[in-house]
């Protein structure tokens, strides 16, 4: 570098952190945040929402009566019942709306009951100065008195006022060479400045005030010099109703990584060497995916890939640099699957979140015997302090989460290291998957963690009839229909997609979101980045505040019809399985899934021909229109099968479709069936019921999804919900020797009603899988994959080659028999494809289609664990064969010989 070049950079360096402002307390102060002026009197519900700049509608007022809008930009508004208003600055009449439009109507019916206003025009002028300060709604009676006060609910506003603000593209941190930028969307403070740090603990070394830009609500700021590597976080000057004007220190909404627990935001324009491993400009993923469909997918827990596994280095045990060790033995499990024909893995939640602390987390050593009590209790002791937790907790979107970095305190390293981790998974043939959780936030209000609440009180997320935050993702829900939060949904995806190379994206609780914002993504994706396959999945589950519609069409399963955006089979979940994934108590035990032991009832009995319907819908993609044939001999289609009061089948496309019979949630697979099968049950048929659950996944037309470790038998020593229950409750031997069932009772929480049952089951001897059970189940699962990968027939991408192709077969209720046609398939590699599978402990009869049927070559080379002996050509009586007791049959027609 010349003297004079270097000269210049350092002048540049000079000028950017010599600060026009010097830093002051405010910016050094650890608090999270500091009142700079106390509201009057407690905040008042905020049954007054303005749906746009000009209309407000007050849930459960009457229509009559003198109402008025009352401002005081600096607080000081007392609104006593009884008395007259004290402190309003300015003030409105507001009139009866008159007709409203339909949208906003719409929009707002689920407030029930109440009054339309209309705002005169000089208040709909002032309104952008009213909502940076103290206002409520009032009802006078003649005498001047209130009769009834109300908060406002601003979103609908800020929404109109601010809609340009939709455009932005450059919200949060810019560096560059000769200057760096700063932009917060922020219209309700009343001022911004921005603090700049060396380090992620260090002082400040200057405060700089951000500009107001009126058009869109956001402040922005530019400054000479290249900002990268430093660290920041606002002060953003904020009236909160209820507790007054707060200067709030704040990290950036928009951070692309942080320091500890996310108290300062980190400056990278993501391209710098600090944040790139070697080779990142050439990483692509393998060319496995060419529709959703395409997709099998591991879900697996950052954490729980390599805490236990000795084969990594200790210091990169739970890390994302686990990955990066290709000889351990993960990893070699990993690339194990993925040359059987395993594509994508799903990772849990990465980004930032606020359920570990990111230095000085603990991890405890419980002991005890296999049904103890003790070790639970020694896991719910720390867990606040744990390093384990799922991480459905966001704090920033855009940021990875810092207890998963060698270095939480380096933004950088965060960068780097997961980066580092996809490469890896990348080179290892796998295609790398985000577990994403845009539904909820931490936290709100005035909570240390709550980012979005407290630069824009009231806005990000959803509110009651009272203005209290929603709750029913058992989180404080987030509000992605309004404009703002569903821009940060969208931006944050595509900075995941194109700066870290994310391949595809699992939503939780999707159905708390719009349909319209998920498929603005989906086509985003597809128009942004034209060279990828990104399907987007996520759980469609219609409950809450938004359930049936109430607030929007949502992206739940019955309205995401024709979207082509996958989502979770609870159908084929519950057959399999057995119940549903609530049960405990007698349902939990008794009701038996068809894998595990309903198989073995009367072929009329009610209960297994129900679950054999749901089976087979979901053999064919759970398309509304499949026709299945019924107990009775009629033909009915899919959605004209009832499944606890909705359609067995449920989407226009197997796009749409994700099959599962395990993931993160409730008991894994072999918790399942333990609770299910008598204590007495052989460990072989143990593992054969798993290895015939998997199998109705991998036969299954759709998004094929597993749970990591379930062809590892892998138990959480019965553990329902495993969220905060450490590594202990969650660890994978990925060697096969043990699956860690019976390492004592689970967390007291959601299990110990059921202890009693649990404990007699923990404590059995005969349980627990031995490695051969483990090493059959594990081959077996490679062979599956094996098959699914080997032909496209087995991932129709559309519904009409589904129901030309597809014919599940008519049986008796313990075997399901699929016929594929590959005729007319370029492709499709057979000229048809003959699945079968025997879920009972007994062998069956079954006559196969016509044809000169020779066993899957995947089967025919293999280890014969699936099919146990059995042959696709060896007819017995009137053309039978004998499908052996809880079998997998795969047999094939070469193209030429098909009839």
């Amino acid at each position: 570098m010349t003297s004079v070049l270097w000269r210049a950079l350092w002048a540049l360096n000079v000028a950017l952190w010599t600060p026009a402002v010097q830093a002051g307390d405010d910016c050094n102060d650890p608090a999270p945040w500091r009142v700079l002026s106390a509201a009057a009197e407690p905040a008042v519900p905020a049954r007054a929402v303005l749906a746009d700049r000009s209309h407000l509608r007050w849930a459960g007022a009457p229509e009559d009566g003198d109402v008025w809008l009352l401002a005081a930009p600096q607080g000081g508004l007392r609104t006593p019942p009884g008395q007259a208003p004290q402190g309003a600055v300015q003030r409105w009449r507001l009139s009866a709306a008159g007709a409203v439009p339909a949208d906003l109507s719409q929009r707002l019916r689920y407030l029930g009951d109440g009054a339309w206003h209309r705002l005169p025009a000089d208040a709909v002028a002032a309104l952008p100065a009213v909502l940076r300060g103290d206002a409520r709604v009032v009802r006078l009676d003649d005498d001047g008195r209130v009769l009834a006060a109300a908060g406002l609910q601003i979103a609908g506003a800020l929404d109109d006022l601010y809609a340009a603000a939709e455009s932005l593209e450059d919200l949060g941190a810019h560096p560059g060479a000769t200057g760096s930028r700063w932009r917060l969307w922020a219209p309700t403070a009343q001022a911004v400045s921005l603090c700049l740090y060396r380090s992620d603990q260090g002082p400040a070394v200057g405060q700089h005030p951000l500009q107001r830009d009126e058009a869109t609500g956001s402040w922005q700021l530019s400054l000479p010099g290249d900002a990268r590597g430093r660290y920041y976080r606002y002060l953003v000057d904020v009236w909160v109703p209820g507790t007054g004007l707060v200067r709030q220190r704040v990290a950036d909404p928009y951070a692309v990584s942080a320091g500890v627990d996310a108290r300062r935001s980190y400056v990278s324009g993501l391209d710098e060497a600090a944040v790139t491993p070697r080779g990142w400009s050439h990483d692509r993923a393998p060319a496995t995916v060419r529709q959703a469909t395409d997709m099998t997918v591991y879900e697996l827990h950052l954490r729980d890939f390599s805490v236990g596994d000795a084969s990594v280095p200790l210091r990169d045990r739970g890390r994302y640099t686990a990955f990066t060790h290709a000889r351990s033995t993960g990893m070699h499990h990993l690339r194990t699957l993925a040359r059987a024909g395993l594509t994508d893995v799903h990772l849990l939640p990465v980004f930032d979140h606020g359920a570990v602390p990111e230095a000085g987390c603990v991890t405890p050593a419980p002991h005890g015997g296999p049904a103890d009590a003790t070790q639970q209790a020694a896991v719910a002791a720390s867990a606040a302090r744990d390093c384990f937790n799922w991480g459905y907790d966001p704090v920033l979107f855009n940021a990875p989460e810092g207890s998963y970095s060698r270095r939480a305190a380096d933004g950088a390293s965060r960068l780097h290291e997961f980066r580092q981790m996809v490469m890896a998974l990348h080179r290892a043939g796998l295609r790398v998957g985000m577990d994403v959780v845009y539904n909820h936030t931490v936290a709100s209000g005035q909570h240390p963690n709550a980012v979005l609440d407290r630069v824009v009180p009231g806005y990000y997320h959803r509110l009651n009839a009272d203005g209290v935050v929603e709750r029913s993702t058992c989180c404080d829900n987030t509000a992605t229909e309004h404009r703002m939060m569903g821009k940060l949904l969208v931006d944050s995806v595509l900075l995941w997609a194109r700066a870290h190379h994310i391949d595809s994206f699992r939503f939780d609780l999707m159905g708390h979101q719009p349909r319209a914002l998920m498929e603005r993504l989906q086509q985003r994706l597809r128009s942004e980045l034209p060279d990828r396959v990104i399907p987007l999945i996520g759980e469609g589950w219609n409950f809450g505040e938004v359930a049936h519609g109430t607030r929007f069409e949502q992206a739940s399963q019955l309205s995401l019809n024709g979207s082509g955006i996958g989502s979770f089979n609870d159908r084929l979940r519950d057959a399999v399985r057995g119940g549903g994934a609530g049960d405990s108590g007698v349902a939990l035990l008794q009701r038996a899934g068809w894998a595990f032991g309903l198989a073995d009832r009367s072929a009329d009995d009610a209960e297994l021909q129900r679950a054999a319907l749901w089976l087979r819908a979901g053999a064919a993609g759970s398309l509304r229109r499949y026709p299945l044939r019924q107990p009775d001999g009629s033909v009915r289609e899919a959605q004209a099968v009832d499944y606890a009061g909705q359609p067995a089948g449920y989407a226009s496309q197997p796009t749409e479709v994700v099959n599962y019979v395990e993931n993160h949630d409730n008991q894994t697979l072999f918790d399942n069936g333990v609770m299910k099968l008598p204590p007495d049950t052989p460990r072989e048929v143990r593992a054969r019921a798993q290895l015939v659950a998997l199998a109705t996944v991998a036969f299954s037309q759709g998004v094929a999804y597993f749970h990591a470790g379930g062809e590892l038998l892998r138990s959480k020593s019965l553990d329902r919900n495993s969220f905060d229950s450490g590594d202990w409750f969650n660890r994978i031997d990925w060697t096969g020797r043990g699956n860690f069932f019976g390492t004592g009772l689970p967390p007291a929480g959601d299990n110990q009603a059921d202890w009693p049952a649990m404990r007699e089951r923990l404590a059995d001897p005969r349980i627990a899988p031995t490695a051969r059970e483990i090493t059959l189940v594990r081959e077996g699962f490679i062979d599956l994959l094996r098959i699914r990968a080997s032909t496209p027939l087995l991932r129709l991408g559309s519904a009409d080659e589904v129901l030309q192709r597809v014919h599940v077969l008519p049986t008796e209720p313990a075997l399901l028999a699929v016929h594929i046609d590959g005729r007319r398939g370029a492709d499709a590699v057979f000229g048809a494809l003959l699945l079968v599978v025997n879920a009972s402990r007994e062998a069956r009869r079954f006559t196969p289609p016509e044809g000169r049927w020779a066993l899957h070559p995947a089967l025919a080379s293999g280890t014969g664990v699936l099919q146990r002996g059995a042959r696709c050509a060896a007819p017995g009586p009137e053309g039978s064969i004998t499908v052996p007791a809880q079998s997998v049959l795969a047999c094939v027609l070469p193209r030429a010989s098909s009839p």
